[in-house]
């Protein structure tokens, strides 16, 4: 049995039980585990910022590191508007700290993006309009090309979880006009995944979920064949 373990912000109450259903037909070879800390706010401001310190994410990190898992995860979306670097920074930490290879939602997205050419992307979160323009303007960095996003103007983060499905399909809908090659639901706290598979069907548009993506990464690092999610989109069968 494989161990998963994965950092999951205080206020977050979507991406464990998704997480777990997304798993549910591979129960026999995979086990996921979670350790929390502080996160009630996504904003640009200092102290929403400083809830993302090294530190904090270090500390949950070890309280996995005590039962043994395989992997570590950020099931978080952080490095969106702080920069890329902070994640590659925290997998290094993490990974001289336990001993443990480590991924993030992220750098898995990134990852997905990379795999399948998608350099025009479309985004959709719950955020505000300036994290969404930073993520963009981090995105571009990497030689990547929002052509249309949506933003639910949030940022309290449990309110993300509030946010239903047809708002998701509306955000999506309205995204997937512009037929980018990708659209990426960018939040770990939002009801995206269990809608890909439908999304997909009706936009022929590949949808890389936040939670998706990670669980997909981290099956990938454990040796077992992301080709056995079934219902949970096309990213699977890569």
């Amino acid at each position: 049995m494989k161990k998963i373990g994965m950092l999951t912000p205080s206020s977050n109450t979507v991406l464990e039980p998704v997480t777990f259903a997304m798993v549910s037909g591979i129960s026999d070879e995979v086990s996921v585990h979670f350790s929390r800390f502080q996160v009630t706010e996504i904003s640009l401001k200092d102290n929403a910022l400083a809830q993302f310190n090294k530190k904090n994410l270090l500390n949950a990190a070890k309280l996995l590191a005590d039962a043994y898992v395989d992997v570590i995860a950020w099931n978080g979306t952080s490095a969106g508007w702080l920069g890329f670097d902070s994640d590659e920074e925290l997998c290094r930490t993490i990974e001289k700290e336990t001993g443990i290879p480590t991924t993030t939602s992220v750098l898995a997205l990134n990852e997905s993006f990379k795999m399948l050419h998608a350099v025009n992307y479309g985004l959709v979160t719950p955020y505000t309009e300036d994290v969404n323009e930073k993520i963009i303007a981090n995105y571009e960095t990497i030689g990547l090309n929002c052509i249309k996003h949506e933003a639910s103007h949030l940022y309290v983060n449990h309110q993300f979880s509030a946010i239903n499905e047809d708002e998701i399909m509306k955000m999506v809908g309205y995204v997937a006009e512009a037929k980018p090659d990708a659209i990426t639901t960018f939040c770990t706290n939002l009801k995206a995944a269990p809608l890909v598979e439908q999304l997909e069907n009706e936009y022929q548009i590949i949808i890389l979920d936040t939670i998706s993506v990670v669980v997909w990464k981290c099956l990938k690092m454990i040796g077992v064949k992301t080709e056995k999610i079934k219902g949970w989109g096309k990213l699977f069968q890569y």
